[in-house]
């Protein structure tokens, strides 16, 4: 097919901005796990970009592993990940699926639900009500059923579930199939892309969530992995890894690769997850965004 020279141009100028863009994505996570593994002394010596290590010192990263406010978190988190996208998934299916049939209050139903996405009562109502009204401080509780759902995931949710012909759910009910197996034993198995793009939306925001728990976690053997990390880059809390470590100058060097690479040891394990969900994200975004 032949294209004008304003067509390829624009191409040309197309793949030149993306090129930038990607290079303005990737490179700051590049910076940091180069830095991770450079020689403490010469990167805080260092000024500018950095494009290779600086020296090879894996000090840092056993300080971090070794540090069991990091293995706490981590186990912390995978609690509150795992409990928290199983609520989320099992809540938003089911309100997905009553939002798709059609009954009267539907209409109804739905505009309260989209009003919820640009009115809320606040932080020091939400806070009063998990707090002295249901209790739920200090618990995670608290950072699972207050965001049970999404409202965009329901809505993405509920459109899918729209797609599927309605001819095939009328004829499970002539064979006698309640709603709860047609959900479960049609629904459900016929939208497993967008089952695939709900468990990495929610995985990753109870992974990267760190303010409610601030708000409403008291005891530090509860705390998740990311208040942790807050810990240790705000309010720069690198005094039980840096102990030992010699001179003052030695400590601030290697406090700042410690900052490095726990921002490594947090980040890494959804970038490993989420190759394996990648071939379903378009698919499963498109089919719940656009209804033929």
């Amino acid at each position: 097919m032949k294209t004008s020279a304003a067509e390829r141009v624009f191409d040309m100028g197309n793949a030149i901005l993306m090129m930038l863009l990607i290079i303005c994505t990737l490179y700051p996570f590049y910076y940091v796990a180069v830095a991770s593994i450079s020689d403490s002394n010469l990167l805080i010596q260092h000024t500018g970009l950095l494009f290779k290590p600086l020296g090879f010192n894996l000090a840092a990263f056993e300080k971090v592993i070794a540090n069991p406010n990091i293995l706490t978190g981590y186990g912390n988190t995978l609690i509150i990940l795992i409990a928290g996208t199983v609520v989320n998934l099992f809540f938003t299916t089911i309100g997905a699926y009553a939002l798709s049939r059609k009954f009267v209050m539907r209409k109804f139903l739905m505009i309260a639900i989209v009003f919820t996405m640009y009115f809320s009562g606040g932080l020091i109502p939400t806070y009063l009500l998990i707090n002295n009204f249901l209790h739920m401080g200090n618990s995670y509780l608290a950072l699972i059923l207050p965001v049970a759902i999404s409202t965009w995931n329901l809505i993405i949710m509920r459109t899918s579930f729209e797609a599927i012909p309605e001819g095939l759910l009328e004829s499970a009910k002539i064979d006698g199939a309640g709603e709860y197996r047609i959900l479960f034993q049609i629904v459900v198995p016929l939208s497993m892309p967008v089952i695939a793009v709900m468990v990495l939306y929610y995985g990753v925001a109870h992974w990267n969530s760190w303010f409610n728990a601030m708000l409403f976690l008291h005891d530090r053997d509860k705390f998740p992995l990311q208040l942790i990390l807050r810990e240790i880059l705000v309010q720069n809390s690198t005094d039980s890894m840096t102990t030992g470590t010699g001179n003052a100058s030695d400590t601030e060097a290697i406090g700042q690769s410690i900052k490095y690479a726990t921002i490594m040891v947090a980040t890494l394990p959804i970038l490993i997850v989420y190759p394996f969900l990648q071939k379903y994200f378009v698919k499963g975004v498109m089919v719940g965004a656009v209804k033929e």
